[in-house]
């Protein structure tokens, strides 16, 4: 068999060349399918995404919602607690004005419109509770509410520290000026695993553990963190002040007195 010659003069087999061209062409073939399904899938992707990933985002957040705390925000409003006193001012009707206390129940009694509960309420809060009150009775109402006596900020010292208890916060106070007010650390202190407890709402309070040693050994307190109102902080006991004061002396029998630095 002689064989053809290209363009260029080079020889080609018949059955060698076509069958070169043959698996060339199938190639291509499934490259091109290939290409065409994906471009496919990626057209069906983008048009279901949108709602599917908002729907699976809202499963998610609702089913985190009713477990996970939210933890309190960094300048939380003042809720009205028992034990509150405050000023009720009516612009239209001064007939009204009175000065409330707040029961140990949460409810307060007030002219014209009976009991309502008021605890756990922020002021705006309470002035709008207020006026859809007294909007039973009044037009429109204007009032005015102001706090004349309430709970103080404070924060609690427990554990090993000079003198554990409640002290109230004057201006920003961090963890470790906290400590100070309290009498500073005792010799049986663990400085390195302080907690601070945090309240976040009826069913939570947050818990984080602080290092004070380290910090006070690096002299690098930008970790300290500040306190908000109702803070606890605890001070666990170290190792060597965990162990009895007496142990025994299996050989005489009796107790001798360990001596702790």
């Amino acid at each position: 068999m002689n064989p053809r010659r290209t363009r260029r003069g080079l020889p080609l087999q018949e059955g060698g060349g076509s069958a070169m061209i043959k698996n060339l062409m199938l190639s291509m073939r499934v490259l091109w399918v290939v290409l065409a399904v994906s471009a496919f899938c990626v057209a069906q992707g983008d048009a279901t995404a949108g709602p599917n990933s908002s729907d699976h985002a809202s499963v998610e957040t609702a089913k985190t919602s009713g477990t996970t705390p939210q933890f309190q925000k960094r300048s939380p409003r003042y809720r009205i607690e028992a034990g509150d006193v405050f000023d009720l001012s009516f612009e239209l009707s001064p007939e009204f004005n009175q000065t409330v206390s707040v029961q140990p129940d949460g409810f307060v009694t007030l002219r014209g419109v009976g009991d309502i509960k008021v605890a756990g309420q922020t002021v705006p809060e309470l002035t709008e509770t207020l006026r859809q009150a007294y909007g039973r009775i009044l037009n429109n109402p204007l009032i005015s509410v102001v706090l004349k006596e309430f709970e103080k900020p404070y924060f609690v010292a427990d554990g090993q520290v000079g003198k554990p208890g409640k002290y109230e916060m004057h201006g920003n106070t961090t963890l470790t000026q906290a400590i100070a007010i309290a009498g500073g650390f005792q010799s049986s202190a663990k400085h390195s695993q302080v907690v601070l407890f945090r309240r976040v709402d009826d069913q939570w309070t947050e818990a984080k553990l602080v290092d004070v040693k380290k910090m006070q050994k690096d002299r690098d307190l930008r970790e300290d963190p500040v306190l908000h109102a109702g803070d606890m902080l605890f001070v666990p006991k170290n190792t060597m002040s965990k162990i009895d004061r007496f142990i025994p002396n299996l050989s005489l029998g009796s107790y001798l007195p360990l001596t702790l630095p």
